[in-house]
């Protein structure tokens, strides 16, 4: 790390912290450990009540303005393509200004334009981070895996990088399935930082002393496909297992009326948006971590619940199952599995050794994803481009 002393790098991300998901929240652990050692600047997208610049820990973020975006934890179609207008003059801005010695950029789209142009006329070399679903989607007529014009546009974009970083196996065998880059993809995990809270009770939380709590975090969009946990708990009879859901999105109004349908009301708890102290004292008074996405490129989410020695339920399709393996830290079901994620949340409520053999082994392996280790990975890379480039010089 030490060896990217005094570098400048400028984050691209449409999404950064308090916008957005696991990418925006994984860009911004990447940033604090390089802030340690050379200037970070951040480029991503204004919201309501925001500023448009913050100097936050070590790390300069500019935010510019775009149009339609109505909430924290969605972006809508035009709300990303209007941050490629008001991002490119911006970029431009802080090009001139300061004269960056490499562009990590996150998600090929909306993101992975804003990059490459700014790399191309600034001649900065460009490291694209992929995060899953830019590139694949499954739950989304728009995503560019199912458009000849999209596909088109991301492979263009994945060739102009200088470097190609996948998240996760799976979102790299994605890239290369649909798009099939000239490029060789490499895979950098997530980064994680052990959060530091004061801790809390459940009475403190609101919570009851007894129940067996299970906890889902995520925006409330299809991708999360919430509404399997809601079905899976109306048949379990133990009314002592609950369920928390953390996060909002478009999908609050229907997940709310599933629980209605099933006659939940008094074992599903909605939190809406919350900020990480709250969230992860949560989490760490919950019982079972579940999550039943039709897809995950990685899942930040997974390394809080792994910290705090949550055992976990999920889907076996995604970039999880580079580090959740079967009856050994996770149960993992098919994709929709009602009654398989049924049974899994039984097997944890009722099996005490299986229990904590899965939330040892989670706070064992959550120590790979530390940001230091992750962070110096990148910086590898970015040290080999810039050489590279000084080379040809």
């Amino acid at each position: 790390m030490k060896s990217f002393k005094d570098k400048k790098i400028l984050i691209i991300n449409y999404e950064f912290p308090p916008l957005g998901g696991g990418g925006g929240v994984a860009s911004y652990d990447l940033a604090l450990e390089w802030s340690r050692y050379g200037q970070v600047d951040v480029l991503t997208s204004n919201y309501q009540g925001l500023e448009s610049f913050e100097y936050i820990e070590g790390i300069n973020i500019y935010r510019t303005d775009v149009l339609f975006r109505k909430s924290r934890d969605a972006a809508s179609f035009l709300s990303m393509l209007s941050y490629l207008v008001t991002g490119f003059f911006k970029g431009v801005s802080l090009a001139r200004k300061n004269r960056y010695d490499v562009i990590n950029t996150h998600f090929a789209v909306p993101s992975g334009p804003l990059g490459y142009i700014i790399g191309k006329l600034f001649s900065i070399p460009n490291v694209l981070s992929l995060h899953g679903g830019d590139i694949y989607d499954p739950s989304k007529s728009m995503s560019p895996h199912k458009s000849p014009v999209f596909r088109r546009i991301v492979k263009f974009i994945l060739n102009r990088a200088d470097r190609i970083v996948a998240q996760s196996s799976n979102t790299r065998d994605n890239a290369v399935k649909y798009y099939n880059p000239v490029k060789n993809i490499e895979i950098i995990p997530l980064a994680f930082h052990e959060p530091h809270f004061e801790k809390s009770t459940r009475k403190k939380l609101g919570l009851e002393k007894d129940p067996f709590y299970l906890i889902t975090v995520g925006r409330l969009v299809k991708r999360k496909a919430f509404d399997t946990i809601i079905r899976a708990l109306s048949g379990i009879d133990d009314k002592n297992i609950k369920l928390i859901i953390v996060g909002d999105g478009p999908e609050r109004a229907f997940l709310e009326d599933t629980v209605s349908e099933n006659n939940l009301g008094d074992r599903v708890i909605f939190k809406g948006y919350l900020e990480d102290e709250e969230k992860f004292q949560l989490l760490e008074c919950s019982d079972l971590f579940v999550l039943t996405s039709l897809h995950e490129g990685f899942g930040i989410v997974f390394m809080e619940a792994m910290y705090y020695g949550l055992p976990i339920v999920c889907t076996n399709h995604g970039g999880q199952v580079d580090f959740l393996k079967d009856n050994e830290n996770a149960v993992l079901i098919n994709v929709g599995d009602v009654e398989a994620c049924r049974t899994g949340i039984n097997k944890f409520a009722s099996d005490r050794k299986f229990y904590s053999k899965c939330s040892k082994n989670n706070k064992s392996k959550v120590r790979d994803f530390y940001a230091e280790t992750v962070a110096l990975q990148y910086t590898e890379i970015f040290n080999e481009i810039i050489e590279c480039k000084e080379r040809k010089k």
